[in-house]
This record gives C-alpha cells, structure tokens and sequence, in this order.
C-alpha cells in the first residue's frame, strides 16, 4: 500500500509540538509519533513585545532536534506555523528569518482566525460526536495561553466567534507583577476572566442558552490528569470541574507538577484556565463539558489532505465560513434578499470569466462575502457607508480567512460604491493586499450590485455569455430596467478598464 509521512509543527506560545502522520491512499491517516517541548515564548512577546535571543536560540534547538526526528521517518513534507506569541511580537520577521538559516524549516504565522480554523477542523474530524452535539447551540471554547477563542454553533453551522485576549498565560502573566497574596489572587483573577466573559455574554449570547460545551486548547488534558479517580473519559460536570479547582487553590503550582508530572510552566497555567472553563459552564448554564484531545497539529493535517485532495471529507469548511459571514450580515441588518441575489449575480460573472480573470477558488469566496456584506455599512450611518462597511469588517474576525484576505474583501466592498484608486495613490493604504485582486473583485461587484440596485430582484432570471470581447448579460424580465442600464453603464466602464472585455446588459421579454 502505498503511504508517506507528513510532519505537523505547531510554534505555540506555551510549547513547541510536532505529530508525525502517516497518509495511506485507502485508510486516510494515523499518527505514528509526537514530541513536545515547553519553551514560554509567550512570556516574552507579553511581558516585552519581543522574543529574546535565549529564547531564539532554545526555539532553533528545539526545532532542529524536530528534524532529526523526522529524518527517522524519512519525513520531507511538512508545515509549521507561529501562533500569537511569534504573531504579535515585533521581532517576528527576524525570528522567522533566523528560523530557516538554523534549522532549514520555513515558519509561516498564522492569523488568530486562521489558527482557530485549523483548531475547527481539527476538531470537527476526530471528534466522533461532533456532528451531533451541534445541532443545539454549542460554544466551542479554545482556551490558548495568549487568548480564548469562543465560537458559537447551532444546527450544525458555525454562526459566530469572537477572540478575548485571556489567555491562562497572558493572565498569568498581567497579575504576576502586582503580588497578590494566594487568596487575593485567585479572587482578582476571576473577576478579570468573569468581567470579560460577561461583556460577550450580552453582545453575542443575550437570551440564547448553550446547551454543550466542547472544551479544546492547551490545558484542557493537564486538568483532567489532576483527578485520576474520577475516571473522566470525554466530558465532565460541574461537581468535576469543583473538584479540579478544589485541588488547584489547595495545592502551590511546585507541588502540582512535582505530584502530577506536570511542567511547572504548565501548572501555572491550570489556576487560570480552570477559572475560565468554570465561569464558561456556570453563566452558559450548560450541563458538560466535552473534552477532546484536540490540538493545532490536528488541524494541519486535515487542511494538509483537503488542500492536496489526497482525503475528501463530509464537512464542507467553507460553508462554515459562509454561515458566520450570513450572521454577521444579519447582526447589522443588512438585506439579505438583495445581498443574496448580488452574491449570485457577482458568482456566477466570475465563473463565466474564468479564463480571462485568472483567479482561484478563494477568490470567489472572497466575492460571496463582500457581496453578503457590502451594505453592512449602513447600520452605522447611510453616508459614507462604503467606508462604514469597510470599518466594520476591518474589525470583524471572520474565521478561516486570513488578514490578508479580510482586508481585500473589505476593500473591494469599500471600493463598490467609490472610484478605486490609482496602485500609486493605494499601495500605502493596503499593507500586504493585491492590488489587482481588489480590483478585479471590485469590478464583478460593482456590475453585480448595479443589476439589482432597485433592490427588487428584477434580474432574478438572467444568462450570460463572454462572446466577441464581451460579456453578454440577458435579463428574462418585464420590469422596467431603466434604474438599471443607467447605473450599468458607469459600472461597465471600469470592468473593461480592468478585464479589457465590455459587459453588456440585454433585456428579453418573455410572457
């Protein structure tokens, strides 16, 4: 049978982990191997804004003694990716450069929504009883050393997530300096965590009850290890939970690694993150808590064989993407009938001008947001609601897509409505977007937006054709199109600027 081996590399704040997989063309994949080391990059890039030099030196270690590792395996293929320690540091370029001149391996940093999409998969793959505990609302609760990913599901659609920089270490960390006494420290704490865990309580949640809990991140496992006789398996309760923090405030972090072989680092982590899962179960008034063993490396391979179309599976990623996009679209009342026939419209100009815009698959889906959220603006104020638009999503995470991506689509929605700019005039505005790519999108989206800018629907039955260096539109209607053909006009205009094919809107009369 043939099989190669892949290796997954998570550049964590708290730890540095690798999982070497085997992929079979038949059963998919196994985990054959993984190694750990505990190296707090993140006490660093919390405490400083920098990785130091010591902690360089110790991460290039770590990361060439991975290599021989996958020597043993005869391992060439791999990813590995930075996390918020080495993402918001602002070093992080010379790290990584460093990085590849030590150790060969190429470090890409992944966005927060990025890394909790990868945790997503990850978890949606392994966990055998995923699919049935989100059809009832669901928070997914990733607690990470540097922040808590909280994200929502229900009838088995992502719906929303929102990140809270209280991660166990980051709170570990911001109260280390001010010298609580124990009993002192755990009160302030949990009114830190509860503070902010309220404050998404009443934007996100209001009246909805989470019926379960998935609790995934990196301390999870080390607090089950701290109550062996309760045998937990997949899941714990409340009296569970009591009876974790129970030993945490009896015992100092020194005596809980020395009993439980635990890395100290790692125990000092387990107060706080005990006190976040704690707070989470009692104001979702849910009843349990699940407990997979998931981790970053999990998701990794899993986009590894979707990317590579080596192993196809029954959940549809991007529909997820699409799910939280809809209700963020209705969280600022936008109009979902016109949006969603924009979407269709900008769709399916894009799929008919494939071999002239030379875009990938991504980029369509960047099209169906920013058409689903191009007038999100206008919640906020109906002038200037193009750049409104562009500031909402500028400040929205959307997770599975990087910033890179987020900033394009909220380019293209803010340059829908208003002229696009010269490369020159934009290219300091943009950071690392393509310019072309903005425009390119901009372009479907205006000609899109202007078929149904009467918000009526009036193209709902429409064909088109790329014939003799244009882009023949046929709309099946009675209705007036006079709104129509004279906005389209102007928007044809810049299509052909950026496409050098012009688009034409024909009006058939059928009864």
């Amino acid at each position: 049978m043939a099989y190669k081996t892949f290796a997954a590399i998570d550049v964590g704040s708290n730890d540095i982990s690798m999982k070497i997989f085997e992929i079979t063309t038949r059963k998919g994949y196994r985990q054959i191997d993984y190694v750990s080391s505990i190296i707090e990059l993140g006490s660093d890039t919390y405490a400083t804004g920098y990785i130091s030099q010591d902690s360089i030196e110790r991460l290039c270690d770590i990361l060439n003694g991975f290599v021989k590792k996958m020597r043993e395996y005869n391992t060439l293929d791999y990813c590995a990716y930075a996390t918020s320690a080495i993402r918001e540091a602002k070093n992080n370029i010379m790290v990584l450069d460093l990085i590849k001149l030590r150790t060969g391996i190429t470090v890409n940093i992944l966005s927060n929504s990025e890394q909790r999409f990868l945790m997503y998969k990850g978890l949606a793959i392994k966990a055998d009883y995923f699919d049935k505990i989100v059809e009832k609302n669901t928070a997914i609760v990733d607690v990470g050393a540097g922040s808590i990913q909280i994200s929502l599901m229900n009838n088995g659609k992502l719906t929303t997530t929102q990140n809270i920089p209280i991660g166990a270490l980051r709170v570990r960390e911001r109260l280390k300096s001010l010298r609580f006494g124990n009993t002192q420290l755990e009160h302030v704490m949990e009114e830190l965590i509860a503070n902010e865990i309220n404050t998404f309580r009443h934007y996100y949640l209001g009246e909805k009850e989470i019926k379960n809990i998935i609790a995934i991140g990196d301390e999870i496992e080390n607090l089950i290890r701290l109550v062996p006789e309760l045998q937990i398996e997949d899941h714990l309760d409340a009296n569970q939970l009591n009876a974790i923090y129970g030993k945490l405030v009896n015992k100092s972090a020194v005596d809980i690694a020395t009993e439980y072989k635990i890395p100290y680092e790692r125990a000092t982590l387990l107060l706080p993150a005990a006190i976040i899962y704690g707070l989470f179960l009692k104001q979702s008034k849910a009843d349990l808590i699940w407990t997979p063993s998931v981790d970053l490396c999990d998701g990794i391979i899993v986009e590894e064989l979707e990317n590579s179309k080596k192993l196809s599976f029954e959940r549809d990623f991007t529909d997820d993407i699409r799910s939280s996009v809809i209700q963020l679209a209705k969280r600022y009342h936008c109009n979902n009938i016109h949006n969603h026939n924009v979407a269709k419209i900008a769709c399916q100009i894009f799929d008919k001008t494939k071999k002239i815009h030379g875009l990938k698959n991504e980029h369509r889906l960047q099209l169906e947001i920013a058409a689903t959220l191009h007038d999100c603006g206008k919640f906020i104020n109906m002038n200037n609601a193009a750049f409104n638009s562009y500031s909402i999503i500028m400040s929205t995470e959307i997770m599975g897509l990087s910033h890179k991506q987020r900033e394009e689509i909220a380019n293209v929605v803010r340059y829908n409505t208003q002229p696009l700019p010269n490369y020159d005039e934009l290219k300091g505005q943009i950071g690392e977007c393509d310019y072309m790519i903005i425009a390119k999108l901009a372009a479907i989206l205006k000609v899109a937006n202007a078929m149904d800018r009467s918000h009526k629907q009036k193209a709902s039955a429409y064909s088109m054709v790329v014939k003799d260096k244009k882009l023949v539109i046929t709309v099946d209607t009675l209705d007036d199109l006079a709104l129509e053909r004279g906005l389209f006009k102007d928007k044809a205009e810049f299509f052909l600027r950026v496409y050098g094919i012009e688009p034409v809107l024909r009006q058939k009369r059928s009864i």
